[in-house]
């Protein structure tokens, strides 16, 4: 990758007109994503941007940059198969809760398992848009949709529990009301080395408008999300008067007043914390916001290019001619 130099938005803004709905998540969330590239200092012909299907997944025709919208739910396949071909460009793969979980919910797995180094933003508005309003695997049990005219029966699929069970080196969790903190989670997930994920809650106007409100909403946000900062405790509220402390394996909610010594520092190295933060939803808890977790592994391409170098050493570069004449063969006249 070649040095880091001085770029604007406007580098990674396309001539393609824009065609989400009109106050669709969507359009904060890109200009979120182009700033985060911009501020990453590699230039437009150095980075690639896959998606799947759905409304999200427009997102490549948007970015001046490399890019495929490719097969529903096979992004990750796809962003694979660029990476170890191209391993100095930059990543990013785009998706939705529908198009990453339920269809792609194994690649997704996978590449979160073996940790190529690449970027996954994933839209969470907890419905399908693009297919007009039928319930997603992240949708809240009850939700009446044309598909579930009675109410959703099916239980809640938690994207930061499916990462921690695929064993993602990050993850991370923003929200589209928010440009600032979507920038900076963005340039967090950038420079990790591996595979970085990262949920954005996104209001779908249409049809599911409101549906992450007291999480977005500026009026009340700060009273149900707690945002996590490395080396600092866990504090929210609009007075920053509530707090979290260790409760058994759980959190406690407590005042800050009379508490300061017991609130839990955060530090997203530590998984067992990482994996108590994921079963904060806003009910038990208050969401968490930022990086809920960061550790370093080897990447996939590490092992990878080390195996061909290795193979390198030991026989020397193959002769494609050689190989196709080795062994049995045969004449046709």
């Amino acid at each position: 990758m070649t040095e880091k130099i001085k770029l604007s938005k406007k580098d990674f803004m396309s001539d393609q007109e824009i065609k989400w709905c009109p106050g669709c998540g969507d359009y904060a969330i890109l200009a979120a994503a182009q700033m985060a590239m911009a501020n990453a200092g590699v230039p437009p012909h150095e980075v690639c941007v896959i998606s799947g299907i759905g409304c999200s997944s427009r997102f490549p025709y948007y970015v001046n940059s490399f890019g495929m919208h490719s097969i529903h739910g096979r992004a990750p396949a796809v962003a694979t198969g660029v990476k170890l071909q191209n391993p100095n460009l930059s990543v990013w793969i785009i998706t939705g809760d529908g198009d990453g979980l339920s269809i792609g919910g194994n690649h997704l797995a996978h590449i979160l398992r073996r940790n190529l180094d690449v970027n996954i933003i994933l839209f969470n508005n907890e419905i399908y848009g693009l297919t007009k309003g039928q319930y997603s695997p992240t949708s809240r049990q009850g939700t009446k949709t044309k598909s579930t005219p009675l109410g959703s029966i099916d239980r809640t699929f938690t994207p930061a529990k499916f990462a921690m069970g695929a064993g993602a080196t990050f993850f991370a969790r923003t929200i589209d009301t928010d440009p600032k903190h979507m920038i900076e989670v963005f340039a967090k997930a950038s420079a990790h080395k591996g595979t970085s994920i990262v949920e954005v809650f996104q209001n779908c106007i249409i049809f599911n408008d409101k549906i992450h409100d007291e999480f977005t909403n500026r009026s009340v946000r700060d009273d149900h999300t707690v945002r996590l900062e490395e080396g600092k405790p866990m504090i929210f509220g609009k007075d920053n008067n509530r707090g979290l402390i260790q409760d058994g394996f759980h959190f406690k909610e407590v005042e800050v007043s009379g508490n300061e010594d017991k609130l839990f520092i955060h530090d997203p190295t530590d998984e067992c914390l990482a994996q108590i933060l994921a079963n904060l939803d806003g009910v038990n808890g208050p969401m968490p916001l930022g990086v809920l977790k960061r550790i370093e592994v080897n990447t996939y391409e590490d092992g990878f290019f080390s195996q061909i170098d290795d193979q390198l050493d030991k026989k020397g570069k193959g002769d494609i001619k050689k190989l196709l004449m080795s062994g049995n063969t045969w004449e046709v006249n």
